[in-house]
Protein backbone atom coordinates (compact mmCIF):
# COMPACT_ATOMS: atom_id res chain seq x y z
CA UNK A 1 0.00 0.00 0.00
CA UNK A 2 1.30 3.46 -0.80
CA UNK A 3 0.15 6.39 1.26
CA UNK A 4 1.11 9.14 -1.16
CA UNK A 5 3.23 10.49 1.70
CA UNK A 6 6.68 11.08 0.27
CA UNK A 7 8.23 11.75 3.70
CA UNK A 8 11.61 10.13 4.20
CA UNK A 9 12.75 9.99 7.81
CA UNK A 10 16.36 9.42 8.73
CA UNK A 11 17.50 8.11 12.10
CA UNK A 12 21.25 8.30 12.72
CA UNK A 13 22.60 7.28 16.14
CA UNK A 14 25.99 8.50 17.32
CA UNK A 15 28.10 7.42 20.29
CA UNK A 16 29.64 10.60 21.74
CA UNK A 17 32.75 10.37 23.93
CA UNK A 18 32.16 12.44 27.09
CA UNK A 19 35.19 14.64 26.44
CA UNK A 20 33.78 15.62 23.02
CA UNK A 21 30.23 16.35 24.14
CA UNK A 22 30.54 20.16 24.06
CA UNK A 23 32.13 20.20 20.61
CA UNK A 24 29.48 17.82 19.24
CA UNK A 25 26.62 19.88 20.68
CA UNK A 26 28.04 23.04 19.04
CA UNK A 27 28.05 21.17 15.73
CA UNK A 28 24.43 20.13 16.35
CA UNK A 29 23.48 23.81 16.61
CA UNK A 30 25.10 24.40 13.21
CA UNK A 31 23.23 21.43 11.72
CA UNK A 32 19.92 22.81 13.02
CA UNK A 33 20.65 26.31 11.75
CA UNK A 34 21.47 25.14 8.23
CA UNK A 35 18.66 22.60 8.08
CA UNK A 36 16.08 25.18 9.16
CA UNK A 37 16.60 26.95 5.81
CA UNK A 38 15.99 23.87 3.63
CA UNK A 39 12.59 24.11 1.88
CA UNK A 40 12.20 20.30 1.67
CA UNK A 41 13.02 19.66 5.34
CA UNK A 42 9.87 18.78 7.31
CA UNK A 43 11.47 18.55 10.77
CA UNK A 44 14.91 18.37 12.27
CA UNK A 45 16.39 18.09 15.75
CA UNK A 46 18.55 16.15 18.15
CA UNK A 47 17.76 14.03 21.21
CA UNK A 48 20.25 12.54 23.64
CA UNK A 49 20.33 9.69 26.12
CA UNK A 50 23.56 9.50 28.09
CA UNK A 51 26.26 9.22 25.40
CA UNK A 52 23.90 8.34 22.54
CA UNK A 53 22.95 11.22 20.25
CA UNK A 54 20.05 10.78 17.84
CA UNK A 55 19.00 13.08 15.02
CA UNK A 56 15.28 13.21 14.23
CA UNK A 57 14.90 14.36 10.64
CA UNK A 58 12.28 14.17 7.90
CA UNK A 59 12.26 15.37 4.30
CA UNK A 60 9.91 15.67 1.34
CA UNK A 61 11.14 12.72 -0.66
CA UNK A 62 14.58 11.64 -1.72
CA UNK A 63 15.16 15.07 -3.26
CA UNK A 64 14.93 16.60 0.22
CA UNK A 65 17.46 14.14 1.63
CA UNK A 66 19.89 14.77 -1.22
CA UNK A 67 19.57 18.55 -0.82
CA UNK A 68 20.20 18.16 2.91
CA UNK A 69 23.34 16.08 2.40
CA UNK A 70 24.65 18.70 -0.02
CA UNK A 71 23.91 21.42 2.55
CA UNK A 72 25.52 19.80 5.59
CA UNK A 73 28.15 17.49 4.07
CA UNK A 74 31.05 19.32 5.71
CA UNK A 75 29.33 19.21 9.12
CA UNK A 76 28.60 15.51 8.69
CA UNK A 77 32.30 14.91 8.06
CA UNK A 78 33.18 16.86 11.21
CA UNK A 79 30.73 15.05 13.48
CA UNK A 80 31.92 11.67 12.22
CA UNK A 81 35.48 12.64 13.17
CA UNK A 82 34.32 13.42 16.72
CA UNK A 83 32.05 10.45 17.39
CA UNK A 84 30.95 7.08 16.06
CA UNK A 85 27.91 6.66 13.81
CA UNK A 86 26.82 3.23 15.04
CA UNK A 87 23.35 2.93 13.54
CA UNK A 88 21.60 4.51 10.56
CA UNK A 89 18.00 3.87 9.58
CA UNK A 90 16.10 5.35 6.63
CA UNK A 91 12.30 5.02 6.52
CA UNK A 92 9.97 5.71 3.60
CA UNK A 93 8.15 4.45 0.55
CA UNK A 94 10.10 1.95 -1.54
CA UNK A 95 10.41 4.11 -4.67
CA UNK A 96 11.92 6.97 -2.65
CA UNK A 97 14.25 4.60 -0.77
CA UNK A 98 15.55 3.21 -4.07
CA UNK A 99 16.56 6.73 -5.14
CA UNK A 100 18.67 7.05 -1.97
CA UNK A 101 20.55 3.76 -2.09
CA UNK A 102 23.22 5.00 -4.55
CA UNK A 103 23.61 8.25 -2.59
CA UNK A 104 24.03 6.45 0.76
CA UNK A 105 26.14 3.55 -0.57
CA UNK A 106 29.11 4.49 1.63
CA UNK A 107 27.07 4.11 4.82
CA UNK A 108 25.78 0.99 6.52
CA UNK A 109 22.04 1.72 6.26
CA UNK A 110 19.05 -0.29 7.39
CA UNK A 111 16.13 0.60 5.10
CA UNK A 112 12.56 0.40 6.36
CA UNK A 113 9.83 0.32 3.71
CA UNK A 114 6.49 1.97 4.51
CA UNK A 115 3.68 -0.58 4.78
CA UNK A 116 0.58 1.10 6.20
CA UNK A 117 -0.45 4.25 8.03
CA UNK A 118 -1.14 7.93 7.52
CA UNK A 119 0.24 11.37 8.22
CA UNK A 120 -1.85 14.46 8.97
Amino acid sequence: MTSGDQCISIHPYFRVPPERDDAVMKLCEQFVDRSSREPLCLYYGFTKSEQTLHCREGYRGAAGVIAHLDNVGDLLQEIMELCELFKLEVHGESDELEKLKPVLKDFSVEYFEFKTGFRN
